[in-house]
């Protein structure tokens, strides 16, 4: 074994912005000449890189972390590091929680998995353990891009373009702007570098994704906007889409709508959480200044871009949530009639305002709320899914029998599953033949 250059197992966890770090962390390792392990289980580091978002990404990240230490006790790995919103939002913590962990990597320390790698392979005793903290206090400040050329683990067809880090908003159940930090923005020289180097290497399509895309830009302050960006990865040539993931409500300017229902590479198609519709949950939420721009989104979108796909996410059982606003939100998710829609209920997080708001419904109140809202929603869908069947769309290649349409975002909307041979990474026109819960089955056409 050369304990120089280990080979690091990849565990990867969170969002697609959390999966751009874990490229960023791998376009490092391999470039100190670091091997990735074909699996977890076979390497001589394994990295968790963690969510810390809710209270359901810590479990699982901790249930990662155990089952990486339980393979270091029995020999099976040299050591464990911890990256991410884990390691970030709690530090010095997590070393004494997880004793068995040999380093914790915040979202500044990017650029350092590397080294920190190299060196905890190189440990061979409890003795001469040292454990590595490499979170730098306060907010992070770094903005990091991938090395060139980049690793995908998204395959061959997609990739998940990061415009920018931290966010600008202050909503008050959200930890993220203490765990990320402020917006900064990438160059838009730098992203469109990236993007052409993803599509140069089969990308067929380009998830332009942030904490608020449509931010992009304000803390650059030399006129770039998102519109800007999105219009100079239009001018690239080659066929492909240009998906735009998490629209704030009120961020949703005429500019980007017409840029969505003119542009020869845009996927139609909108994410624009609204997280609630009740005036009074909203401003509590400290999104007050988007009540006006939340309660008219769908119809606003629809009318600037027809046959757009629009998904949103609502929280139930935030601080205040009587049964009245409750009963609105349920109501305006049923006239509004989202093509997707996710319903979480209200986690309290530590360190954010909402934690320490009184009048919170019960959890068990929370969660049936959930589920009503998921019932509207399957109902929804049925009606919606009805309509896919029989017809023609085009779709893209993500996997062997796999496909997605133009309205299905990755990894949250389903797909569409044929028999049959096309190259992963081509466009075809699938038929429709049946829905399958959020998934279809279809067939090529000749």
């Amino acid at each position: 074994m050369n304990l120089k250059k280990p080979s690091i197992g990849l565990v990867a966890l969170g969002c697609a912005k959390n999966t751009v770090d874990l490229q960023v962390m791998a376009g490092h390792l391999l470039k100190a000449g670091c091997m990735l392990a074909p699996h977890p289980d076979e390497a001589d580091v394994i990295l968790v890189n963690t969510c810390a978002f809710i209270e359901a990404a810590r479990e699982e990240a901790t249930a990662e972390i155990l089952r990486a230490c339980e393979l270091k006790r029995s020999g099976r790995c040299r050591a464990v590091i911890v990256s991410g919103c884990f390691a970030q939002r709690y530090g010095d913590r997590l070393a004494e929680a997880f004793p068995d962990v040999d380093a914790f990597v915040g979202i500044d320390a990017l650029d350092k998995i590397a080294r920190i790698a190299m060196g905890v392979a190189g440990m061979t005793d409890k003795a001469g353990r040292k454990v590595t903290v490499a979170v730098p206090p306060g907010m992070p400040k770094k903005l990091f891009s991938p090395p060139m050329p980049g690793l995908r683990l998204t395959g061959k067809a997609f990739a998940y373009l990061k415009i920018a880090e931290g966010c600008a908003h202050r909503c008050a159940y959200c930890a993220i702007p203490a765990i990320r930090g402020n917006c900064r923005s990438r160059p838009l020289r730098s992203v469109v570098a990236e993007a052409r180097q993803l599509l140069a290497t089969g990308v067929r399509e380009l998830n332009v994704i942030a904490q608020d895309p449509l931010l992009y830009g304000v803390d650059l302050r030399n006129g770039t906007d998102i519109v800007a960006l999105l219009r100079a990865l239009d001018r690239l040539s080659g066929d492909f889409w240009i998906r735009v993931l998490y629209s704030y409500p009120s961020e949703i300017s005429d500019s980007f709508l017409k840029w969505m229902a003119t542009s020869r590479h845009a996927a139609k198609y909108v994410d624009v959480p609204i997280q609630h519709t009740d005036p009074q949950v909203l401003k509590a939420m400290a999104r007050g200044s988007a009540v006006a721009a939340t309660l008219g989104a769908a119809d606003r979108i629809r009318q600037a871009v027809p046959g757009v796909t629009l998904r949103t996410t609502v929280m139930t059982g935030f601080p205040g949530e009587t049964p009245e606003a409750f009963a609105k939100l349920l109501m305006d998710v049923k006239r509004m009639k989202f093509e997707h829609l996710g319903a979480f209920a209200f986690s309290p997080e530590e360190g954010t305002v909402a934690a320490e708001m009184a009048d919170r419904p019960p959890k068990s109140v929370a969660q049936k709320r959930m589920r009503a809202v998921m019932s509207a929603q399957r109902k929804i869908w049925a009606e919606k899914a009805a309509g896919f069947v029989g017809k023609s769309f085009r779709a893209l290649v993500v996997a062997p029998g796999v496909a997605r349409m133009e309205s299905q975002a990755p990894e949250v909307d389903g797909v569409v599953r044929f028999n049959g041979a096309a190259e992963v990474g081509s466009f075809v026109e699938m038929r429709i033949a049946k829905s399958d819960g959020f998934d279809f089955v279809g067939s090529i056409e000749a």
